[in-house]
């Protein structure tokens, strides 16, 4: 019998990797090595309907115990993979466990970037990335009355709106000029700002959290500028890195993330990596990225499975990725920056609206506030390299649709 494929992480990349061969017609044994004790979940409520109601964690699960036993996918629960023998085709368990592979999927995924200041080991600094972590967040949030947020990314900001309906006092500290500054465009941003503040969120930026004191039984934060703001509890999101480790001691390249092709392969013949921990070269962005996204997960997944069955189906999609904040339902499709134009559709005193950016006349990405429609008509624009003018984008009157057909 084959050594067959073994898969380490049951991301959602991973999990899409072992389906997507199966589907394909891939026979031979498949197992997926989990750090966790969970099966596979999802995570993006973690953020933000997990925190704030009775979901049960259960009902996070991508697929059930019988799933996978129906589908011969072994799941290897509550281990983790420390070393890697590309000579010798195995994979190192951390309980002693040799596992011999024909294929491998690194899909390992990223952990979240720690504080490194005085007192960063204090009780009262919660990070969130995995269910555990939320876990432990959740009645913490619960129970407290002074929040701190630090960092205004998408975990920071969704746990901000979670805690702030929930009557908690919210401080939120961010080291750039304004947020989510490196994903949106300024106009997305001062729409972001104005709401958190419209729900008594106290967000301060250019201000680095420097130490993390006691303050009798609860915590002061103390920033670069001299604020000191006390916190039952701190919550930080300042980023993500790729749990690349496996493949730097192996060998293989690696750059932000290990460099793979449009099939998920790196320069290692019969290793694949793919989701958060993986860097590609992005056509709809012109250069290479690591995005931690659920679509570029479970398409890299697809595309790494297909790959290893023998039915090869390159990933080639458009970025997307979301996030709920307060009745915000921000989306993204495409990547933004850097740009050179942008321009409203719709109307953002009502909180319903577009932004479709532009570099050298091509549209490159559209953000989109409870404006869904938008979202679906600019996916298949960019993918299809049709760019409407910025002012037929802004005009309400013209029919993106119609544009589409050639009409």
């Amino acid at each position: 019998m084959s050594d067959g494929l073994v898969i380490v992480g049951a991301s959602y990349a991973g999990v899409q990797a072992g389906i997507s061969a199966r589907e394909k017609g891939y026979q031979d044994p498949i197992r997926i090595i989990a750090d966790e004790t969970h099966l596979p979940y999802q995570r993006p409520p973690l953020s933000k309907a997990f925190l704030s109601s009775d979901f049960a964690h259960n009902s996070l699960f991508l697929r059930g115990d019988d799933y996978f036993k129906n589908q011969g996918i072994e799941m290897v629960l509550g281990h983790r993979a420390i070393a890697l023998d590309r000579a010798a085709s195995r994979v190192t368990l951390d309980n002693g466990d040799s596992l011999p592979f024909q294929s491998l999927v690194i899909a390992t995924g990223s952990r979240a970037r720690r504080l490194a200041i005085p007192g960063h080991d204090r009780d009262g600094i919660v990070y969130l990335r995995t269910l555990d972590d939320a876990l432990t967040l959740k009645p913490r949030l619960q129970a407290a009355t002074d929040v701190v947020i630090v960092g205004g990314g998408f975990i920071g900001l969704e746990v901000a709106s979670t805690a702030a309906k929930t009557g908690k006092k919210v401080t939120l500290i961010e080291a750039q000029s304004r947020l989510l500054e490196r994903a949106v465009s300024p106009l997305i941003s001062q729409f972001l700002l104005d709401i958190h503040r419209s729900h008594g969120v106290d967000i301060r930026f250019n201000e680095s959290v420097v130490a993390i004191e006691s303050s009798g039984a609860a915590n002061q934060v103390v920033t670069s500028g001299g604020l000191r703001v006390r916190a039952d509890l701190i919550v930080a999101g300042i980023g993500g890195i790729a749990n690349d480790e496996l493949a730097v001691q192996a060998g293989i390249a690696c750059a932000n993330g290990i460099d793979v092709d449009e099939h998920g392969r790196t320069n290692a013949p019969n290793i694949y990596a793919a989701g958060d921990v993986s860097n590609h070269h992005n056509n709809f962005a012109g250069r290479r990225v690591r995005l931690e996204a659920v679509q570029n997960a479970t398409d890299q997944g697809k595309a790494a499975g297909a790959m290893i069955a023998g039915k090869p189906e390159p990933y080639d999609a458009v970025p997307r990725f979301w996030s709920d904040q307060y009745d915000a339902k921000l989306q993204i499709v495409g990547l933004s920056v850097p740009t050179d134009a942008a321009v409203v559709r719709g109307d953002m005193a009502e909180g319903k609206f577009s932004v479709f950016y532009y570099r050298d006349g091509k549209l490159t990405a559209v953000d989109s506030i409870n404006r869904p429609g938008d979202q679906m008509i600019a996916r298949r624009l960019i993918t299809a390299s049709l760019s409407p003018t910025p002012e037929q984008a802004a005009d309400l009157s013209f029919d993106l649709k119609k544009f589409e057909a050639g009409r």
